[in-house]
């Protein structure tokens, strides 16, 4: 994992997470974190149920891996999604 990950970085990295069309593979690419990596950033940053709760609804999900998605889906988030800043 890499070591210098910012508020910033952290923050993003498990807003993406949480995103259903959003693949791991974005999150390694974008910070270099692994589905691994992920779920451990996300289990030492998240309370426990809340954790729970992320991985119950994560797991099984076809559209967080890119070679399990249909090839419907060739995008990583809803177009409604992000908000200006």
């Amino acid at each position: 994992m890499p070591t210098k990950l910012t508020d910033e970085d952290i923050s993003r990295i498990i807003e993406m997470a949480w995103e259903d069309r959003t693949p791991f593979e974005a999150i390694e690419q974008q910070f270099g974190l692994n589905e691994s990596a992920v779920i451990e950033l996300m289990r030492s940053q998240m309370k426990a149920s809340s954790f729970r709760m992320w991985r119950k609804r994560m797991s099984g999900r076809t559209t967080k891996h890119v070679k399990l998605r249909s090839g419907e889906v060739n995008r990583h988030h809803c177009p409604t999604q992000y908000k200006p800043r």
